[in-house]
């Protein structure tokens, strides 16, 4: 595996919204780190934090890879999804630090824009480590 072939998994693991196969990208001692503070590691772990984005519709992933080199990587990625529970959204709104946004109950749940950078090792074939960096926002009308 290299950055190129993980990115690709990334995307359809994202895009089809399936935990087991994020999970099936990283070795079983593989790690995750969504954020500089939190990782997950093994396969039960990868797989239940990506558990959340079946809580999103009508995703599209876009990535270009920055850097590529025997066994690590760097890649920019771009992600669109419609929050598709009250739940997703509250996730969101308390890891942005900023409260939520003006809503009005009944008012529907906004499209979400991310963008990234992933970091990641690779041996035997499989990730050992990626570390992500990303910003979330509400996609302008």
């Amino acid at each position: 595996m290299n950055i190129e072939s993980f990115m690709q998994g990334y995307k359809a693991a994202w895009e089809r919204r399936d935990p087991s196969m994020f999970a099936a990208l990283f070795h079983a001692e593989g790690r995750y780190h969504n954020t500089p503070f939190q990782v997950q590691h093994g396969p039960a772990e990868l797989a239940e934090y990506w558990k959340r984005v079946q809580m999103q519709e009508d995703v599209h992933v876009a990535y270009e890879v920055l850097a590529s080199q025997d066994g690590a990587g760097i890649a920019h990625w771009h992600v669109t999804y419609q929050v598709a529970s009250e739940e997703l959204f509250q996730i969101w709104a308390k890891s942005t630090g900023t409260g939520l946004p003006n809503r009005k109950p009944g008012d529907p749940l906004p499209r979400m824009v991310l963008d990234g950078v992933l970091q990641a090792t690779f041996a035997d074939g499989l990730c050992q480590e990626a570390r992500i960096w990303w910003h979330s926002m509400p996609q302008a009308n």
